[in-house]
Order: structure tokens, then sequence, then C-alpha cells
């Protein structure tokens, strides 16, 4: 996968952060941030928050993302092209990149709650043990991400909201992102399964989009699923489309995500394992292929094509 397999290639890494833990700050203060988002250009975000929570299964392989060297060679590659605008990643990983230098001109996302390890007996209880509004405004982030799962028949839902609504309203206090990832999500056979029938997906926004005292900075993330237009027309939130542990083949999921993006609404994509772990391990041809689907056009063009249809 990566051209240098030296097992001592981020040696550095730990030197810093034993000697100069500083480092990871001065790193956030000095980083060129993003340009701005603007309406009508889509957004390409590469999600690596799953390790956090003990997600670490890619396909058939239930360690695919152990390796945490391997994993920021896939990061890098992913981050150098320039068409990738950002980043989504729990606390460790976003040190690690800030310190590559890799976040220069970047869009960053904190992700918040990671407490809802996968496969945890009380998982619906998904506390939040990563990113804080306060910790991701002193690094100059543009926002954080929350999972929020929703099972009507666990207890646990009501704490998951109640504290969904609060990292949102923290969040807008600071005038960040609040990136909701809701699911109506129920357990079977010990496991969490997200119910991706459409219908379902529609619910879990219903409820999402309505947490929080204010929902001005407040943009979904949502799954590709059937009759998307559907989906998208019960929101006026920003929404990134994200990617999940690919099911299918690339030519499949590619396709379907570029159907998804020609939606009203849709901001780009938010994706991480199906990029970073190609079946065939090409990271960089699979990102230049998802950059290929995102769309750039001005509204005014939008509503020229919206009425001439």
């Amino acid at each position: 996968m990566s051209a240098n397999d030296d097992p001592r290639r981020y040696q550095h890494l730990s030197a810093l952060r034993l000697e100069d833990p500083d480092a990871v700050a001065r790193a956030a203060a000095t980083r060129r941030r993003h340009p701005g988002l603007k309406y009508g250009v889509q957004n390409f975000i590469v999600a690596a928050d799953h390790p956090a929570r003990g997600a670490l299964s890619v396909g058939n392989d239930p360690v695919a993302m152990a390796d945490r060297r391997q994993l920021l060679d896939r990061l890098q590659i992913a981050l150098a092209n320039p068409a990738v605008d950002g980043i989504l990643a729990s606390p460790d990983i976003m040190d690690d990149l800030l310190l590559l230098g890799a976040l220069d001109g970047k869009l960053v996302f904190g992700s918040m709650n990671r407490g809802g390890l996968a496969g945890l007996v009380n998982e619906f209880d998904d506390r939040f043990t990563g990113h804080t509004a306060a910790a991701l405004q002193e690094l100059g982030a543009d926002g954080g991400k929350m999972l929020t799962r929703i099972c009507l028949g666990d207890p646990d839902t009501v704490s998951i909201l109640e504290a969904t609504a609060k990292a949102i309203d923290s969040l807008a206090e600071r005038k960040l992102i609040a990136m909701v990832e809701p699911f109506l999500s129920v357990r079977e056979n010990g496991r969490v399964r997200n119910d991706l029938s459409t219908d379902a997906v529609i619910k879990s926004v219903a409820i999402a989009q309505g947490l929080g005292s204010t929902s001005a900075y407040t943009w979904m993330k949502l799954p590709v699923v059937a009759e998307m237009d559907r989906v998208m027309a019960s929101t006026t939130m920003p929404t990134v489309l994200l990617g999940g542990d690919p099911a299918g083949t690339q030519d499949e999921v590619f396709a379907s995500w570029q159907a998804a993006l020609a939606l009203p609404n849709v901001q780009g994509l938010t994706v991480g394992r199906t990029l970073l772990y190609p079946h065939d391990g090409d990271v960089a041809g699979a990102v230049a292929t998802a950059a290929s689907l995102l769309q750039h056009f001005s509204p005014l063009n939008r509503v020229h094509a919206e009425v001439s249809e």
C-alpha cells in the first residue's frame, strides 16, 4: 500500500507527543484555514473516526483499520488530492494529521461522541467522549459531528437525544457546524443494526433536525438509500452523504453516490472506509473517482436548471 513501509516512519510523532505536546496546539494555530463554504460547490470530506469506537473492520477484514501507520498513509494520500476539502476525525487522528501538516486549507470536523462502542452491551448510550465544542473552537475547526442512533425500544435513546441537543447548542454558540448523523436503529441478536429503509431514514431526519434550540448551524449526514429524492425532500438542512462499510461493488457504490449528489441540498460526501480501503488497494484512484462525482455549479444555474426541467 505504502511505498515506505519503514515501521519508524511516524516515530517523530511519538517523539513530539513525548517531548513537546504543545506542538499540536501550535500546528492548529498556524494551520491555513479553508477558504469557506459556498452553496453550489459540493465538499469532499474524508472520515476517519471509526477506530475510536472500536469499529476496525472493513468488509471481511475485522482489523483492517487497526494499523495506525497504514491508516495515516492512506489518509495522507487522500488529503493530498486537492479535490478533498477536509477531514472528519477523532482527536487522536486529528492531532496526528495536524502534526504532519496534512490539514492546511482543509475543512476540519471533530468527532464528538465515540462512547457507543461497537458491540457494547449499552451501545445506544453513546456518550460524548471525543471532541468538545470548546476544544474544536480552540483548534480552529469548522464543526463537530455526532452519531445519533434512535432505538425506540431502548431507554438510552432519550439520553443520546438530549446530549445531541446540548452539543448542537454548544457548537452553535461558537458558530460551528453541527454535523448530525441520525439513524433509526434496532438491536438484533446482540448487535445494533441501522434501519436503512427510506421511511426509517426520513423519520430519523425529522427527529434529528428538531434537536437543539437552534438549527442555524445544523447539517445532516445521511446514508444513500432507495428513493433519496424523498429523503432529501424531508429537510432544508445542508446534507453530506456518508459511505459506510462498502457493500456491493465499487462501481455500484459510486453510481449511487452520483445519483444522490444531483439532488437539492446535498453539500457533498463524507466518506471513509470505502475510499481508504478500496478492494483493489488503490486509494488515490478511489479518491479521484469519488472527486469526479462532485458537482460545482452556481446557485443561479441550479435555479435555471430546476425551472427548465
